[in-house]
This record gives C-alpha cells, structure tokens and sequence, in this order.
C-alpha cells in the first residue's frame, strides 16, 4: 500500500473527483478526513463507502473559506487519527460568468473557495504536518489556469493563483520536508461538470466539445484524476515539488 500509516485530508470530498481521491487514498492504507460544506449527505456518504472496503475515514463538515473551519478539520484529523501527513485541496465551486456578468458577491465567493480556500486549509494544515516529520500538500487547480473558455473569469483567475500559490508553498516549506504541487485535470465527467454543461444552454454541444479536448476522445474518470493525486501525495515523489501535473488527456495537444 502507498499511503500505508499516513493521514489525510481531502476537502471537497462528498462527490466527483474528491471522492475517488479519497476512497484511493483509503484504498492504499491512508486514514482519510472527508469533507464537505453544502454536499453533507455526500461526505457521508464517502465516508460509508470508504468503511465498507475496510478502511478508515471521518467526516469533517467545515467551509475551507473559514480559518476557525479550517483548523477544526485539521484537529478533529489529529484527535482521531494522530497526526497529519497529506492535505489535498480540491474543494472548489464555478460560477459562470464574464467580467461584466459577474457581480462582486459572486467574484468574491469564488476567490474565497477556489483560492482563499487553498490559503486556509494549508495555513492550518502546515504545522501539523511538519510535526510529522514533513509530507506533501497536493493543490487541485485546472486545465483552464492556463486556457481560457467563455464566461469564466473568476474561475479561470482562481485556477491560475492555484498554481503560483503551490509554487510558493513550495519553495516557504521545503525546509520542513514539504512538498507542494499543483494538479491540472481537464474534463472529467463529475456532477460539477455535468451541472455546468447543463447550465451551459446546449448540453450536447458543451459535451463534445469537452470530449473532443482529449486526443483520447473521452472525458477522464475521476478514478484517472485520484491515481495521479495518489503519485503526488506518496514518497513516490519524494523529489516533486513546485511542480505542476497536467492530467488532462491532452488537452493542449489537439
């Protein structure tokens, strides 16, 4: 097992591609804290199913754009598990909508989640894991911190301080044996991604042209976006930091 003895959170977990990171995570001998905001029925959910195949998991509901949440979720790992050694930040939230279409309240909504939220979790999360000796910290971001598709300003500018974010993450902590990279998927077929194509006014036409982005001709299975997490978060990549993963389907290639 890959993650045997180790502890970790993984926000954002009650459904899509939090969840698969979590249940592999259970899976390669992690204990897991799961969590949610909104979604509290789904974090349960992972929970149960992570303890049906016999692994270990909690659920932590908690806002990751709240420094009190934050640090809670972070204790109630400690209290249960004994330490901390992996926090993944994948909890995020899109909000369609150009710069003119945007309001304040919604710009603000999505900085707090997709990258304040980063910001949080990790400001909590640090000094437990460096008393465990160090780990690494795994910042899921986006294809489109580089790309730029309609009517997705605060989104795409979330994605993209991800990034620098991980990267100076990166460089502040090396010295305490933490590592921090970034995690780039494409199109995955989640409930997110499903709602947003429905938002999008003509489902099938969003759907191929999401398809059509991988030279694969497919969307990616969150289980493909967990084993590429799995690699980041393991002593597998002991020597990866600051890095950015693209797990995309080649997304850039076409």
């Amino acid at each position: 097992m890959r993650l045997q003895g180790k502890v970790a959170i993984v926000t954002g977990s009650s459904s899509g591609l939090g969840r698969a990171i979590a249940i592999l995570f259970a899976k390669e001998g992690a204990s897991v804290v799961v969590n949610a905001n909104k979604n509290v029925k789904g974090g349960e959910e992972t929970v149960a199913m992570i303890k049906k195949d016999g692994g270990k998991a909690i659920f932590v509901h908690a806002s990751v754009a709240k420094p009190a949440d934050c640090e809670r979720m972070v204790k109630a790992a400690v209290d249960t598990f004994g330490k901390l050694d992996i926090l993944v930040n994948n909890a995020g939230l899109e909000i369609r909508g150009g710069v003119m279409a945007l309001s304040e309240e919604q710009w603000d909504e999505m900085m707090s989640v997709d990258l304040k939220g980063i910001f949080c979790a990790s400001k909590a999360a640090i000094p437990e894991i460096k008393k465990a000796g160090g780990g690494s910290i795994v910042n899921v971001s986006s294809v489109l911190a580089f790309d730029a598709i309609p009517e997705r300003a605060a989104y795409c500018a979330a994605k993209a301080g991800a990034i620098h974010l991980s990267k100076s993450m990166a460089l502040d902590y090396a010295k305490y044996n933490i590592r921090t990279n970034a995690l780039c998927p494409g199109a995955f077929h989640t409930p997110l991604l499903e709602q947003s194509m429905i938002d999008s006014g003509d489902y099938e036409a969003t759907k191929k042209v999401l398809t059509n982005k991988s030279v694969f001709g497919r969307m990616g299975r969150p289980e493909e976006l967990a084993y590429a997490a799995l690699f980041l978060a393991s002593d597998e990549s002991s020597f990866v930091t600051g890095s950015v993963l693209q797990c995309d389907g080649g997304w850039f290639l076409g």
